[in-house]
């Protein structure tokens, strides 16, 4: 255990407040949780992200502390009785928020003006690093994973009650069970400039369903419902998708994209959610970098790790983390609809390969 934290009971761990990101953090929660095994640990989110934590995850936490409103978080925090917080968000706001709220222990990176906020601050390291090590450095630099420890992958394993009301969802929509399915994730929070175009998605969609029997499932929050227009009207006559976009919440998210044979996205909080339940995964990245956002695979259903798949193409102003593209977008409209068919029709049948074995040595 590390030094400082003996008397340590009661700790809160303040989420980041985009869902990547949370995902992204996991493996740093979960080292906290191994290193404080006696503590209660609650997780606090926003009201998007903290249903992650209803689900079974690397943090392990005790509770989840709901903050729905961002200037009541102070008075929430007091009301838990915490002896410490750790604050995976940078901003100035978590720790002024922790601070008012009593905690006697303040833990994070010493950024964004807040080091006198800190009781133990950390210096961010330089340089160009994954976001989930970024997170890691955090925790060992507070001591709670050695030099040689590594933190290991995102992991989100859903609920029983979660998969059936994503079955049922499943049932409603169309899809049998069992059915072989592709998921798509083909919005972008941060701007268009992260979508393959739409037009392609629904060549891709018509591809997987016509030479690999797959069912297409779009998902998406609600302002995604635009791409999912696109896609369906850009569709051949003969080709449906089923398009359950805006249609769930976090969890049934979770449970249905877990059931998916296989899933494309692009870099969004899909993406990592698909890669950390471990489910196939082929990820698109365009303006953005994926060396520090790719997905981390999760633990594959017939053991080891679900590696993804990161498809990019070399353009000389990537990643420009643009949101929209001033020029011709080739970034992402030089990936094409072949490439990622491939990519996905391999992992559909390496995934029947694993099913049939799996299969053929339970008889």
């Amino acid at each position: 255990m590390t030094d400082g934290v003996s008397g340590i009971r009661r700790v809160v761990v303040r989420a980041p407040n985009w869902l990547g990101d949370a995902i992204m953090c996991l493996p740093a929660m979960g080292a906290v949780r191994q290193a404080l095994r006696d503590a209660h640990i609650t997780v606090a989110a926003i009201p998007s992200i903290a249903p992650l934590f209803e689900e079974r995850t690397n943090a392990a936490q005790d509770a989840v502390l709901v903050v729905r409103d961002k200037k009541r978080e102070a008075p929430q925090l007091a009301s838990g009785g915490f002896d410490a917080a750790l604050l995976l968000p940078n901003s100035f706001r978590t720790a002024w928020a922790a601070k008012r709220g009593a905690i006697p222990q303040r833990w994070g990176y010493a950024v964004s003006w807040r080091r006198p906020l800190l009781t133990r601050a950390v210096r961010r390291a330089s340089g160009r690093m994954h976001q989930s090590v970024y997170y890691t450095n955090l925790v060992r630099g507070l001591g709670f994973l050695s030099e040689e420890a590594t933190a290991g992958a995102p992991s989100v394993a859903v609920q029983p009650e979660t998969l059936a009301r994503a079955d049922a969802l499943l049932r409603a929509s169309g899809v049998a069970p069992g059915a072989r399915t592709v998921g798509f994730a083909p919005g972008a929070a941060y701007g268009h400039a992260k979508r393959w175009p739409p037009a392609r998605v629904a060549e891709l969609a018509a591809r997987l369903t016509r030479e690999r029997g797959a069912t297409a499932i779009l998902f998406g929050a609600a302002g995604d419902r635009g791409a999912g227009r696109e896609i369906e009207s850009s569709l051949p006559a003969d080709v449906r998708v089923v398009n359950l976009i805006g249609r769930t919440d976090l969890r049934v998210l979770a449970g249905a994209v877990s059931r998916c044979s296989a899933f494309v996205s692009n870099d969004s909080g899909a993406m990592h959610l698909a890669g950390a339940l471990g489910v196939p995964l082929v990820a698109i990245f365009g303006p953005t970098d994926d060396r520090a956002t790719a997905p981390l695979g999760g633990p594959a259903r017939h053991g080891g790790t679900a590696e993804p798949d990161v498809l990019t193409h070399p353009v000389f102003c990537r990643p420009c983390m643009l949101r929209e593209c001033p020029i011709d977008h080739r970034c992402m409209t030089r990936i094409s609809v072949a490439r990622v068919f491939d990519a996905v029709a391999a992992r559909l049948d390496a995934h029947l390969d694993a099913d049939l074995d799996a299969h053929q040595g339970a008889r």
